[in-house]
């Protein structure tokens, strides 16, 4: 990729910077934003990896500013592809880095001591049907993550409703579960502008894990929070992957529909019962790298929690491993 493909000038003082990820999606979007007094902030630095500090050097670099301009770091999420290169930026600037309570707490179970979440992950998984020596492969890859994240920056708390300043402009912070437990949107009404990471993307339905001991039932979570950002009004929304996008509300409602056909889509699969690992083969396909596996699967057990919340199956268990059935209409 050149300069002019990965640096791109949105509207004076905001810059989107396309930063690689070694994964299907590309890159992820960070934003450059110049404060009234000249200082930067960055929103979302991406993924901790040798080609994206080469890229962050090369596009301040082609800008004109050096690491010292940069007074904070704006976290919407704590997924790796987000926050990863939040410690690199802190070693080199002091900035503080903003991130929800939430995320600090997911961040702790990820990559903190011993990394919790693997072996929780892991364990829910075999329960829900998953091979144990994919699992243990699985872990693996979960633990190579932590390079990517590292050094792991000092985190400062965001809270729903705090106003955050962005290229001088004071932003609400908008709490939007689903996708992250802990997710902001960052929401400016007179501009009519929104930072939205990952909660709406255009062209691609965010991914929804179900984690252990983190959200009871976040498809419904996100589903509920996608309603109450649709009525907004927004005319540019700026998220963490693909292009700045116009009809931020409409692509709301777009996704709603779109976890309805899904969960129309399982539950008629599950008039023959299934364990989740099992749905997820047959939903997804066999075909998929373990990265893909990860999330196919904690997606397929966000919609079977979602089903059984609506009562739509039943949910017990057999020799050991949970089963889904749908419930007889009759």
């Amino acid at each position: 990729m050149s300069h002019s493909t990965t640096v791109i000038a949105l509207r004076e003082g905001l810059w989107q910077i396309k930063v690689p990820l070694p994964f299907p999606l590309r890159w992820v979007n960070s934003y450059l934003l110049r404060e009234p007094d000249g200082s930067l902030t960055v929103i979302d630095p991406g993924l901790r990896t040798e080609a994206a500090e080469a890229l962050w050097n090369e596009a301040l670099e082609g800008l004109g500013f050096g690491y010292d301009r940069i007074s904070q770091v704006v976290l919407t999420h704590h997924h790796p592809d987000h926050y990863g290169m939040a410690g690199w930026f802190q070693e080199r600037t002091g900035a503080p880095v903003y991130l929800s309570e939430t995320g600090i707490g997911q961040v702790r179970l990820l990559w903190g001591d011993g990394q919790p979440m693997t072996s929780l992950l892991t364990g829910l998984f075999v329960r829900h049907g998953m091979d144990a020596a994919l699992c243990g492969e699985l872990a693996k890859h979960m633990d190579s993550f932590v390079p990517l994240v590292s050094p792991q920056p000092q985190l400062t708390a965001l809270r729903a409703g705090d106003r955050v300043r962005l290229g001088g402009t004071a932003y609400e912070a908008i709490e939007t579960p689903g996708h992250a437990a802990g997710h902001l949107c960052f929401y400016d009404a007179q501009t009519r502008e929104i930072f939205c990471g990952d909660h709406v993307l255009p062209q691609i339905s965010p991914n929804v894990s179900f984690m252990p001991g983190v959200e009871d039932d976040p498809l419904g979570a996100y589903m509920a929070s996608l309603r109450d950002v649709a009525p907004l009004p927004v005319e540019m929304a700026y998220p963490g992957h693909r292009s700045p996008f116009a009809g931020f509300g409409r692509r709301a409602e777009e996704l709603v529909r779109h976890h309805e056909e899904r969960l129309e889509l399982m539950a008629d699969k599950l008039h023959e019962p299934m364990t989740a690992y099992e749905l997820c083969r047959d939903t997804f396909g066999d075909r998929l790298t373990l990265h893909q596996l990860r999330f196919a699967m904690a997606e397929t057990i966000a919609h079977t929690v979602r089903l059984a919340v609506e009562g739509r199956v039943t949910q017990s268990e057999r020799e050991g491993l949970i089963v889904y059935e749908a419930r007889d209409e009759g």
